[in-house]
């Protein structure tokens, strides 16, 4: 049996209700967390930080090798250097649209 269009719009106005309250739950974590490690206290440009933040996901999803979610360095039989980072000056959230 179909569900009749309204009832489906009903679902998505829920769903983008629900997308949008997870979606800022994110955004005031992650903001605390950057006030915390001192970005606030900087500034920078927004494009200059949405930058820094795509090299931080790309290491933390594998893309450049580093250090894992949990803190470790990962094997990657080089030895045991020290891993990869991305150094972000404190202060670097000030100026956030609204986005996560």
């Amino acid at each position: 049996m179909k569900k009749p269009s309204s009832k489906i719009r009903d679902e998505i106005a829920k769903l983008q209700e629900q997308l949008k309250q997870a979606e800022t739950r994110e955004a005031e974590r992650i903001g605390r967390i950057a006030l915390k490690a001192g970005l606030g206290e900087i500034e920078i440009e927004e494009t200059e930080l949405h930058a820094a933040f795509e090299d931080l996901v790309m290491r933390f999803r594998g893309g450049q090798g580093g250090v894992i979610s949990t803190g470790r360095k990962r094997n990657t039989g080089e030895g045991g250097g020290p891993a990869s980072t991305t150094t972000l000056a404190p202060g670097a959230a000030q100026g956030s649209s609204g986005e996560a």
